[in-house]
């Protein structure tokens, strides 16, 4: 009876465990649940492969909208600098325009204190010169006084007569 030992009854209980298992459907109930595990595991590969394509359309879009953002920027730096140049442009004519009515005005005020300095000189050089032949006028009749009186006297006389 030595075929009777421990491996012969482990042999009998697996070969009796077998025929329960599947005479209840054991092995069918294991397929269907790893079926279902497969249909699973298959949607969510199909779900990440849906969303892996989303991903890849939104990169290329978003990529899109960053090259034209570049674009928009560069033109909006481009334009930026345009009106920089024409500001300026615009300031520097300003100034120039400026700096010629200030010259202007300068050149008109030195001009007009030229012309008032001169009339004040001769005004001045009237005022002196009266004064000068008033001084010589007098210092002439204090000498001479009595002899050109009587001349002019002497010179309406003859006139009238």
């Amino acid at each position: 009876m030595e075929w009777l030992d421990n491996t012969f009854y482990a042999t009998v209980a697996l070969v009796i465990f077998v025929a329960i298992a599947l005479y209840f459907g054991i092995p069918a109930i294991i397929g269907n649940m790893l079926d279902k595990q497969i249909a699973k595991i298959a949607s969510d590969l199909a779900e990440a492969k849906k969303l892996r394509e989303e991903a890849a359309a939104l990169l290329v879009e978003y990529e899109q909208k960053r090259v034209a953002a570049e674009a928009e920027a560069e033109g909006i730096i481009a334009a930026a600098k345009e009106e920089a140049t024409r500001l300026t442009a615009e300031a520097q004519v300003s100034l120039n325009d400026l700096v010629t009515r200030r010259t202007k005005a300068v050149e008109d005020k030195i001009a007009q204190a030229e012309a008032q300095a001169v009339a004040e000189v001769r005004a001045r050089s009237a005022d002196v010169a009266i004064e000068a032949a008033r001084l010589v006028l007098t210092d002439e009749m204090n000498r001479k006084g009595g002899d050109v009186v009587n001349k002019a006297i002497a010179d309406v006389g003859n006139r009238l007569n």
